[in-house]
């Protein structure tokens, strides 16, 4: 049941992800959801049953479905970190390629190593007993453990400059990580124990190893879908501002360039701003030049002085395509002279 929760908590975080980062450069997060969601789903075990008696029967799809994992987990970790401006070299290592290719490698050794039998959907309950399915599921988790640690990492030195709806995403992930990190150190346990022989100890262990790993799922597809809902959020609530300045500020603009024609006023090169948020930049530039253009006689009330203000600490904020962004107000005031 468990693993039917966290595949479709995946698949649907898959889907979230598709929507909300669809045109961004970075897809690292989108990859690692859509490998994670193949690799649970494979964990169902009427999937599980089904296609390993395609590929022999010998629990092959095991293997499989790890990989993948392990591929999904590089795959996070490499987001949060192309997040993140600097790391050290430790975590630049944990979350490299190279790291990836060694835990694989070995990985696949030991998985060659151990006596699989049939098709069991209980792969380490069964055959857990034996040095090389032990040491197996140690080098997944290990390598799971050093990955997060490094995300949490990552994830807090990103919490600790945010601030507001910002802050949830990162604080979301540690959260995951740590629960992750925990999940790893349980089964490590728990394969000692088995292939010591301490039953009792392995069972008592397990007791929370359902717990932690759903909370790790949960979390971090939480942190994950998290962030770029904010910045759609947060995207849409500028632009809203954006256009109410626009048109706050249109009956002044319209007396500024009457009484300072300038490009505006051109209708060989008419000005058709592809975003609002260049519209309200010409907006203000063409205000301000007016207001300090010793040629004509323009001015202007306190309030809509203040409103000005507003627009161009707005701008600043956000940036604009067709000047250079956030740089000093006096960009805003004469970066696009007429």
């Amino acid at each position: 049941m468990i693993a039917i929760i966290v595949t479709a908590l995946m698949w649907v975080l898959s889907l979230c992800l598709i929507v909300l980062r669809r045109g961004r450069a970075e897809r690292n997060i989108t990859y690692a959801a859509l490998t994670i969601a193949s690799a649970t789903t494979l964990n169902i075990d009427p999937v599980y049953r089904a296609l390993d008696e395609l590929v022999g029967g010998s629990n092959l799809t095991t293997l499989l479905a790890d990989l993948a994992l392990m591929t999904g987990v590089f795959f996070l970790g490499r987001g949060v970190a192309r997040a993140s401006e600097s790391q050290p070299r430790s975590i630049g290592l944990a979350l490299s390629p190279v790291a990836l290719f060694v835990a694989l490698g070995c990985a696949v050794v030991a998985f060659l190593l151990i006596d699989r039998g049939q098709t069991t959907t209980t792969f380490m309950l069964d055959l857990g007993a034996q040095p090389a399915a032990a040491a197996y599921s140690t080098i997944q988790f290990g390598y799971y453990g050093i990955v997060l640690t490094a995300m949490a990492a990552l994830a807090a030195s990103q919490l600790r400059i945010s601030r507001g709806v910002r802050a949830l995403s990162p604080a979301l992930l540690v959260a995951g990580s740590v629960f992750g990190i925990l999940l790893s150190v349980v089964v490590i346990a728990m394969d000692v124990a088995h292939v010591a022989g301490e039953l009792a100890l392995m069972a008592a262990i397990d007791v929370i190893y359902s717990p932690l790993y759903l909370s790790t799922f949960l979390f971090l597809c939480a942190g994950f879908a998290s962030g770029p809902a904010a910045r759609t959020v947060h995207a849409r609530s500028r632009e809203r501002k954006t256009r109410m300045l626009t048109s706050e500020l249109a009956p002044i603009w319209a007396a500024a360039t009457k009484a300072r024609p300038g490009i505006s006023q051109n209708e060989s090169l008419a000005f058709q701003p592809p975003e609002p948020a260049s519209l309200l930049h010409r907006q203000v530039v063409e205000i301000r030049d007016a207001l300090i253009d010793a040629r004509v006689t323009f001015d202007i009330s306190e309030r809509d002085r203040e409103l000005i203000e507003r627009a161009e600490s707005h701008l600043l904020g956000v940036g604009v395509a067709s000047a250079e962004p956030r740089t000093s107000r006096a960009t805003v005031h004469h970066g696009q002279r007429s």
